[in-house]
């Protein structure tokens, strides 16, 4: 559904460059619920404009649903963004229009790709119904709670049929047992419509709602974090790590029950990026020494006197 290759994306800003994607390499399945993790400024929010036809990249390669985004036309890139792609944002007001009601915000964006009005009535009315809100149709956002407000959102945000959802912090201003029916709601949405979703959070607890974590550093991809398997009272040290790539130390007590791999991603030309803790730990800077192992390749600092023998870094 997304492949993206050497991604890049340069900002000018008062007159000097800010790299803010270097070379990212990712690709997502169809039907995928993938989290995108990482420290204010890693690049998140930017990757998402990418992938949703907001910002264009500096270089590289990025596919969705098989349409290559670097060569579409001004137009296309404008119908992708309509019909191709929906949005659902932090705040509210970006994603309503306060005098409208939630039936009329779900069928602007329909009535602006020229959808007759009784399929923009009909199309609004199943969303609603599928956001569980068709009690709350003729109310305007002031009406409805806030939880009540992202569910419309993401209704508007699938009114002209995307296979594709972004979503940039949703559950930001949601309390804990709002965002959990959020995040239900998305995998509900993702059977019933064919959906792929991804979404920008800080929530320390994603890991337990989504099928794939993706953790993003200084423009670039450092580890992943997949959900292998249910089982009961297993704790795993993968969520932790990914609510301190979100800047939280707090932890769900559902994702107890999950266990989970998490992997440092190795991009096409050999580059990964060794976590901060470990680099420290052992002593991990400037040149390292790599010697194939029986079980792997092994890592160590440059100067092996400085360095414990028995202090080795991953195999």
């Amino acid at each position: 559904m997304i492949r993206c290759e050497g991604l890049v994306k340069i900002y000018r800003i008062g007159g000097r460059e800010v790299v803010a994607l270097q070379g990212i390499e990712l690709q997502v399945t169809p039907g995928e619920i993938l989290a995108l993790v990482g420290p204010s400024g890693a690049g998140k929010s930017t990757l998402l404009n990418v992938l949703g036809g907001l910002d264009r990249p500096s270089a590289g390669q990025v596919w969705v649903n098989e349409r290559n985004l670097v060569e579409l036309s001004e137009a296309a890139l404008d119908r992708y963004r309509r019909e191709g792609v929906g949005f659902v944002w932090q705040q509210s007001g970006r994603n309503l229009i306060g005098y409208l009601t939630a039936l009329e915000n779900i069928m602007l964006p329909m009535r602006l790709a020229r959808v007759p009005r009784r399929e923009r009535r009909a199309r609004a009315v199943e969303l609603l119904t599928s956001v569980g809100l068709t009690a709350r149709m003729d109310h305007v956002p002031a009406q409805l709670s806030g939880g009540e407000q992202q569910r419309v959102a993401i209704a508007v945000a699938l009114a002209n049929h995307p296979m594709l959802l972004l979503a940039d912090e949703p559950t930001g201003e949601l309390d804990t047992t709002t965002a959990r029916e959020i995040y239900t709601l998305f995998h509900d949405l993702v059977r019933r419509y064919a959906l792929t979703v991804v979404i920008v959070s800080h929530d320390p607890a994603i890991a337990a709602h989504v099928n794939r974590v993706v953790s993003i550093r200084d423009g670039k991809i450092s580890t992943e974090t997949v959900r292998v398997a249910r089982k009961t009272a297993v704790a795993s040290l993968a969520p932790a790590a990914a609510a301190e790539d979100a800047g939280s130390t707090k932890h769900d007590a559902d994702a107890t029950d999950d266990t989970y791999s998490e992997y440092v991603v190795v991009d096409s030309v050999g580059r990964l990026q060794i976590p901060q803790d470990l680099r420290e730990e052992y002593r991990i800077a400037g040149r390292v020494l790599l010697e194939r192992h029986p079980d792997g390749i092994l890592i160590q600092p440059e100067d092996e006197e400085r360095a414990d023998p028995n202090m080795t870094c991953g195999t």
